[in-house]
């Protein structure tokens, strides 16, 4: 058994809380420059290398990349043959999350009762925080920061099984054409199918995590999200809500087995400032 203590954990996801919000991983830079190449509206080129700038600006100068630095979607996958002590692994994790919000000089976004008072927290915590056990000893930890503008514009449905592909497809280009510029496009999809409602939650927001242009290891469902690629792009939104070519920048779909009377389909829209960090312990 692997002894590691909490405060590794606290350390771990102030570093990356922070890493997310200062500077876009090397993927979303890479397709934000393939967008940029292929964009036929000048003003949605425009829109492009502003956002570049705006990339470039915040890594080099270490601030936000937008003034909005999510609500902290932690994702952790703890091995079974580790322990935790020193503190709960709970209580570590929203401790790096508070962290980060005083080091980095991060905007608090989350109120105590959504339904009542709404008092700010003051520290960005707690988080939204999902946790698998996996084999082995190793514990890592991914940082997804969610803005309200894109999480908001976010669906769920449950489709019936006769809805079929051409029923999901529909659901997110729907989900996408309803949204509009409030996201910030261009944008990322990360789609959950299967489970239940919760689950197909869950891989919507786990589908955010996979590198920009990394296609579905099934073939099946890589077919799947360019069909839906290439339907959303159709929809000409274009960058900033202006119109153009590019509406999205990629789509992930994650998959899990169902009941057979009922197919969740869940859309999790992401902004152009995909921010994610992932790290170990």
């Amino acid at each position: 058994m692997r002894e590691i203590d909490s405060s590794e954990v606290t350390a771990l996801v102030s570093r990356l809380y922070q890493e997310a919000n200062f500077a876009l991983p090397p993927d979303v830079i890479a397709a934000l420059k393939s967008a940029l190449a292929r964009e036929e509206s000048p003003l949605g080129r425009e829109v492009l290398e502003t956002l570049l700038e705006n990339a470039a600006i915040a890594t080099s100068d270490r601030v936000p990349l937008c003034q909005d630095t999510g609500l902290a979607v932690v994702i952790a996958r703890i091995g079974q043959e580790a322990c935790f002590r020193g503190g709960s692994f709970a209580e570590a994790v929203d401790a790096g999350v508070a962290l980060a919000q005083e080091q980095g000089y991060l905007r608090a976004s989350v109120v105590s009762s959504p339904c009542f008072d709404r008092n700010n927290t003051g520290n960005n915590a707690p988080a939204i925080l999902h946790t698998e056990i996996v084999d082995g000893d190793e514990v890592s930890i991914s940082v997804l920061p969610k803005g309200a503008g894109s999480e908001n514009m976010s669906r769920l449905a449950m489709l019936k099984p006769a809805d079929g592909i051409s029923g999901l497809i529909d659901f997110v280009v729907e989900t996408v054409e309803l949204a509009g510029a409030n996201p910030c496009p261009p944008i990322f999809l990360g789609v959950g199918v299967g489970g239940t409602m919760d689950r197909a939650a869950l891989l919507s927001k786990v589908a955010l995590l996979r590198p920009a242009g990394t296609p579905n290891a099934d073939k099946r469902l890589a077919e799947l999200e360019n069909d839906i690629l290439a339907r959303v792009n159709a929809l000409g939104i274009g960058p900033g809500g202006f119109g153009g070519t590019v509406t999205c920048l990629g789509v992930a779909l994650e998959e899990f087995p169902c009941h057979i009377a009922s197919l969740p389909v869940a859309v999790n829209i992401q902004c152009n400032s995909a921010r994610r960090a992932t790290g170990s312990l």
